[in-house]
């Protein structure tokens, strides 16, 4: 009986139809949603975009990164540069700002490479709290009392406030619908492969060939260019950027949690993850350290339970792939995958 290999199934191609309608629904979302909604969303927005490439880096690159809220620093200083300094708009500056954090990330990928396992993990937040205080000490931005942005780039974004804020709700969707569309392509490419081989064991991928330093640097300079313009992204939105917010390590907690309990290793699971982390924090957050407190067992009790978060639980239950990266052999009678 003939066989052929399959990239899509009946879920995905369904999931693919909602997914559509869902960024459709989105996209008008402006037009009739309050400020306060929308600037929820923008916050979804963002923090989803973090999740799915921090996953990109831990659950396919093997690179554990809890320094990525350098970053997240690293391109809101770069909006504000880019404004005062070069009198660039707000807006073009977020992929300026991306472009100029993938080539920082390249010199220093060649030192933290050398560190394995924890000591990569540690070294990427020693390299978050260096630029901390580089930045901490520079006057021109403010110092570690920080800087707010001129109104005149402010408003330079629109000409009203109910323009700035579809303007900015508009550019956090596509970023976040850019990084996962980018993100499944690269993993569905040979560069899918290799990384797929990487993470189930590097001393095989070698064998077979696979360059794993550079298919991880590679990996490493994407991550660095979407968290640096994301971190423009969320530095339009809050106006004020001091050091000790913008190198939080908050930033990289958010993300772990997220994609620990949603499932690592897939692109489903840093959105379930997402959509639980806001679950939880909306209706809890004025309780305060008892939300910190219920975020934290609830990782517990998902790690214990589900080892590979919520989304392979559901997964691996029910056999369905909304975003399939694999390659699956089918025979041709059999051609019914779900």
């Amino acid at each position: 009986m003939s066989s052929r290999v399959i990239r899509s199934t009946r879920a995905s191609r369904i999931g693919m139809a909602v997914g559509a309608a869902l960024i459709l629904v989105l996209l008008t979302v402006p037009w009739w949603g309050d400020r306060a909604s929308m600037r929820l969303l923008v916050e979804i927005f963002y923090i989803l975009a973090l999740a799915q490439l921090w996953n990109l880096l831990a659950g396919y690159g093997g690179l554990v990164s809890v320094g990525q809220q350098a970053f997240v620093g690293l391109g809101g200083y770069l909006l504000f540069i880019l404004v005062i300094f070069l009198d660039i708009g707000a807006i073009w500056t977020v992929p300026m700002a991306g472009a100029i954090g993938a080539l920082i990330s390249l010199p220093i990928a060649f030192i933290v490479f050398r560190l394995r396992g924890h000591y990569f993990a540690i070294g990427t937040w020693v390299v978050a709290e260096v630029f901390l205080l580089g930045f901490a000490q520079v006057k021109g931005l403010g110092g570690g009392s920080g800087m707010s942005l001129p109104i005149a780039a402010i408003k330079s974004i629109a000409a009203s406030r109910a323009d700035r804020d579809a303007t900015i709700y508009w550019l956090a969707l596509a970023l976040a619908v850019a990084v996962i569309v980018g993100i499944y392509l690269l993993l569905r490419s040979r560069y899918g492969l290799a990384l797929t081989a990487i993470r189930d064991s590097e001393e095989a991928s070698r064998s077979l060939g696979v360059d794993n330093f550079r298919a991880k640097l590679l990996v490493y300079i994407l991550a660095a260019f979407g968290t640096s313009a994301i971190g423009a992204l969320i530095y339009i939105t809050k106006i004020r950027i001091t050091p000790s917010a913008a190198f939080d390590i908050n930033w990289t907690v958010t993300i772990i949690f997220i994609v620990v309990i949603g499932g690592i290793g897939s692109i489903e699971g840093p959105i379930v993850g997402t959509l639980v982390f806001f679950l939880l924090r909306e209706p809890l957050a004025p309780y305060g350290t008892w939300y910190l407190i219920l975020l934290g067992l609830t990782a517990v009790v998902v790690m214990l339970k589900a080892p590979k978060g919520l989304w392979g639980l559901f997964s691996q239950r029910f056999d369905i792939a909304l975003f399939p990266v694999q390659r699956r052999l089918v025979r041709a009678a059999d051609d019914k995958p779900g």
